[in-house]
């Protein structure tokens, strides 16, 4: 039986734009497992209120509901030990937390301010007014304020990630020879970025743009099938 997977969507249902969300369907991906998704929306809680959780991902594997894109990666990795690791041991699992707390508190805050008018566009009407209000309560100021100084905000985006770039100028994928949960920890974020913002926030030439492309194209390209812009 597939794995089922509470996905966000936008108002077009097939827009899935969770950068959490991504992290969890390419690690699904990365260990070979079927899955299916249900589209979920912000109005929809009641519908996860099962797993204990507002907020997706939420997996469904048999009898297992788990929670929160970190748990699931740990999940699936001691669920299914036979098919390729996401971490590469224990010392890797360590290292993968540490990018993911980095993606959670620098990368997504930087990302925040260049998508979130775009995510308010793309929501379903059902959803708008609760974004709209959490976020500017979130924020201390409106959205359009927040989102205000594009130029800044894509300049700030960019050194955020240096680190990445320098990484990448001597391997080609943060796990290294091959991707790692770590590389979906980011692309996640990106992927957020793709399924939203229809400005081009990093240069064609740059190392960051030209792993993003190898990832769009792995497990036979799914990622890059999906909605987005860029």
């Amino acid at each position: 039986m597939a794995i089922k997977l509470y996905d966000l969507a936008g108002e077009n249902i097939e827009r899935r734009f969770s950068p959490f969300c991504w992290r969890t369907k390419m690690a699904l991906a990365h260990k070979g497992l079927e899955y299916e998704t249900i589209p979920w929306r912000y109005a929809d809680k009641e519908k996860i209120a099962f797993a204990g959780s507002e907020r997706v991902p939420v997996i469904v594997d048999g009898d297992t509901a788990v929670a929160d894109s970190w748990k699931i990666a740990e999940y699936l990795e001691g669920k299914y030990t036979e098919r390729p690791s996401l971490f590469g041991g224990i010392h890797g699992r360590a290292a993968a937390r540490f990018v993911n707390s980095w993606a959670d508190v620098v990368l997504n805050a930087a990302l925040s301010r260049l998508l979130v008018l775009g995510i308010l566009e793309h929501l379903d009407a059902s959803d708008r007014a609760y974004f709209r209000a959490s976020r500017e309560k979130r924020f201390g100021m409106t959205l359009e304020a927040y989102a205000a100084d594009i130029e800044g905000n894509i300049a700030a985006l960019r050194g955020a990630l240096e680190p990445l770039r320098v990484t990448l100028a001597t391997q080609p994928f943060i796990g290294g020879d091959t991707p790692l949960y770590p590389d979906y920890i980011v692309f996640g974020s990106l992927m957020w970025a793709r399924s939203i913002g229809k400005t081009r926030l990093l240069e064609i030439n740059d190392p960051v743009e030209v792993w993003r492309g190898r990832l769009l194209d792995e497990f036979g390209g799914f990622a890059r099938k999906a909605h987005g812009y860029w």
